[in-house]
């Protein structure tokens, strides 16, 4: 199974990296390349996240990483990454 991080995705990843940078440009390099691996490792137990409750469907979940939530789409031959999120931050209607 093949991890795909969709646009939503990359874009919030940046955008975070920029805000943590402003105070601390290594705990940010940290946060996002533990964001990234933690994603990329999905593809080994798509399952294992919980259900996103704001979403309800079964095949849209999501796993923690420091604060934030990654939210995915499990398909039948890939899973994308369709958020990364602040814990604080609620979901947009363009994020899912």
């Amino acid at each position: 199974m093949k991890v795909l991080w969709s646009y939503v995705a990359v874009a919030n990843l940046i955008e975070s990296n920029r805000f943590i940078a402003k105070e601390n440009p290594e705990a940010a390099r940290s946060v996002i390349n533990d964001i990234y691996e933690a994603g990329n490792r999905i593809k080994e137990f798509p399952n294992k996240g919980r259900i996103v409750p704001e979403i309800r469907k079964q095949n849209v979940r999501e796993i923690f990483c420091r604060n934030y939530r990654i939210i995915y789409k499990i398909e039948s031959k890939r899973i994308t990454i369709l958020t990364v999120r602040h814990m604080r931050q609620e979901l947009k209607e363009n994020d899912t």
